[in-house]
């Protein structure tokens, strides 16, 4: 018999606060030593087909996760703490079935978070590497084994993903990232200059100085999981703010931590509104740093508001963030139709086109466009969309309410422009769950709205150009949207491959050659793009993990000299 998530939350809790009643002093600088962790292998993912055993797992905790509704406090300094004023977790695509009740935190929790954020961080800023490492190694041992159908499920049940989707985003990238991150920060480590004769200099990566903010997304649980735990690894503590809409994916995720070993208040677990955190912990003078994905405007925002009182903190903090794009994909005249179609289909549709690297506009040659339009209004609609506990589904309902009535806005306007037309999909259903069709539309202007804004959401803009005019559809493709996420080129023709590689060179941080534009891989593809799509730090890489360290020169020399005067001062010429 599994046990409830209840049952599991305050047996894991008492676990982890038993564990951990020593003093960190014992563990820190203890190495004796030079360790290295092991190299880290991106986590398997698993097919979860008929009769597996990872299905019948998978479906047990469905049901269990499923038939009852928990209650989820924040987790500030390692204690539960509760709101006066709870709100529902609900399934997206049966927005009536109510999950758990979060408690919500206002601005006095978030000064808690911010003092406990403090009170972690000498011991912690002084924790040995090793140490460090080993509690997010373990984390991942644990997510890819007793704890990977849990999470699973309630990313699915939470945030409308099917099993897919779900394998691997909350357990094999969560455990990737965990894996190749400590790899990452211990190769900074080893980074360290030359010494001349007589000299030992070394490079000490320290800490920031402060808190730093993390600002989580609904769309995936692995970003949710490593943008705190990325500066916790370096050495920081760290004050969560999750998506209101990804909740229990979230809760599990600290469970889990405090059960790999972190200590308390390392990570401080708030579920807060965006009014607190700004006048809270974006005002704190121990501000250090802030790592954001989410939308352009809020993190706009908050720049803005760390910008206007910049002489406040005590220092500059590292400003973060991945903000969404408006990804495209351009065929060439020369690109393998099949290929194009396919790609296309699960870059814009995987996931009810909730990534934001989802492609959501496509440029398609007036030589191959007739065919595909076919395949599009005869194969889109067959797709299956409904609860994602039914495995034969493909997508499931888009996150919440909000969603559902921006993405029937457009749909709406794309019927009723005269410069575009439904070639399929174009059905809007909330009875049930949110529910919006995978959609395609075609447009006869390439600067329409759908073309521009990202919407996202199921929803996939294509603009036939003529196949004379490729280059001046790559400069198109280049200067319509202000995002510069992920992009992509379909061509069989090299020359025009490289054409696009040339031309979109600062269109997309993330660039695929036949291949859809979604699904970069922790150590393979660093995901990150620049413009109005964040800063480009490259999670999953140590371009990230640079960010949240600060770095000490130290020379030592040998032996000092005892006489300021120089040689060239003594003697006669």
């Amino acid at each position: 018999m599994l046990d409830s998530p209840a049952v599991l939350a305050t047996r894991l809790h008492a676990t982890a606060l038993t564990e951990r009643d020593g003093s960190v002093e014992s563990r820190v600088m203890s190495d004796h030593a030079s360790f290295h962790v092991p190299s880290p292998v991106n986590e398997p993912i698993l097919s979860y087909a008929s009769g597996t055993p990872e299905r019948s797992e998978l479906r047990a905790h469905l049901d269990e996760i499923s038939s009852e509704r928990i209650d989820i406090p924040c987790i500030i300094g390692g204690g539960e703490v509760r709101g006066a004023t709870p709100y529902q977790a609900v399934m997206p695509h049966r927005h009536q079935h109510v999950l758990a009740d979060v408690h919500r935190g206002g601005s006095g929790e978030v000064e808690k978070a911010v003092a406990a954020a403090a009170a972690a961080w000498p011991d912690w800023s002084r924790t040995s590497f090793s140490e460090r490492a080993a509690i997010f190694l373990r984390a991942a041992e644990l997510l890819s084994g007793p704890w990977r159908q849990r999470l699973n499920a309630a990313t699915m049940l939470n945030q409308s993903k099917t099993a897919h989707q779900a394998e691997i985003d909350a357990a094999c990238e969560l455990a990737d990232f965990w894996r190749f991150n400590v790899h990452f920060l211990e190769r900074i480590y080893e980074n360290q200059p030359q010494s001349s004769a007589g000299v030992w200099n070394r490079m000490e990566y320290r800490p920031l100085e402060g808190f730093v903010l993390a600002v989580t997304p609904f769309n995936f649980t692995s970003i949710a999981g490593n943008l705190p735990t990325s500066p916790a690894m370096a050495g920081n503590t760290v004050v969560w703010k999750p998506a209101s809409s990804a909740t229990i994916s979230a809760y599990l995720i600290m469970l889990l931590l405090h059960e790999a070993g972190l200590p308390d208040g390392v990570i401080n677990l708030v579920f807060a509104d965006g009014a607190s955190i700004s006048s809270t912990a974006l005002t704190s003078p121990d501000l250090a740093g802030v790592h954001f994905t989410g939308s352009t405007a809020v993190f706009q925002s908050m720049w803005r508001t760390i910008g206007s009182q910049i002489e406040s903190y005590k220092n500059y903090p590292r400003i973060v963030g991945e903000t969404g794009g408006k990804d495209f994909i351009i065929a060439h005249p020369s690109a393998d139709a099949d290929a194009l179609f396919a790609q296309a289909v699960r870059g814009s549709f995987e996931y009810q086109g909730q990534k934001c690297s989802a492609s959501s506009r496509l440029y398609v040659p007036s030589n191959l466009w007739p065919a595909l339009r076919e395949r599009f209004a005869s194969e889109v609609p067959q797709m299956k969309m409904g609860d994602v506990s039914d495995f034969a589904n493909f997508m499931g309902a888009v996150i919440d309410k909000a969603s559902f009535d921006s993405l029937s806005l457009a749909i709406e306007e794309a019927k009723t422009a005269p410069e575009m037309e439904i070639v399929a999909g174009g059905g809007c259903d909330a009875n049930v769950g949110w529910f919006i069709e995978p959609t395609v539309v075609e447009t006869s202007d390439p600067l329409c709205r759908l073309i521009r804004e990202e919407l996202f959401g199921p929803l996939l803009t294509v603009y036939p150009y003529d196949e004379r005019r490729w280059a001046e559809t790559l400069e198109l493709v280049d200067r319509t949207s202000p995002y510069a996420l992920t992009g992509s080129v379909f061509a069989t023709d090299r020359k025009a491959a490289a054409e696009a590689e040339h031309a979109l060179r600062h269109a997309a941080g993330n660039f695929y050659i036949n291949d859809k534009p979604t699904g970069a891989i922790v150590g393979q593809q660093p995901f990150g793009g620049a413009r109005a799509s964040g800063t480009n730090d490259k999670a999953g890489s140590m371009w990230n993990l640079i960010r949240w360290v600060s770095p000490r020169a130290v020379k030592e020399t040998l032996v000092s000299p005892t006489d300021y005067r120089y040689p060239f001062m003594t003697g006669d010429d």
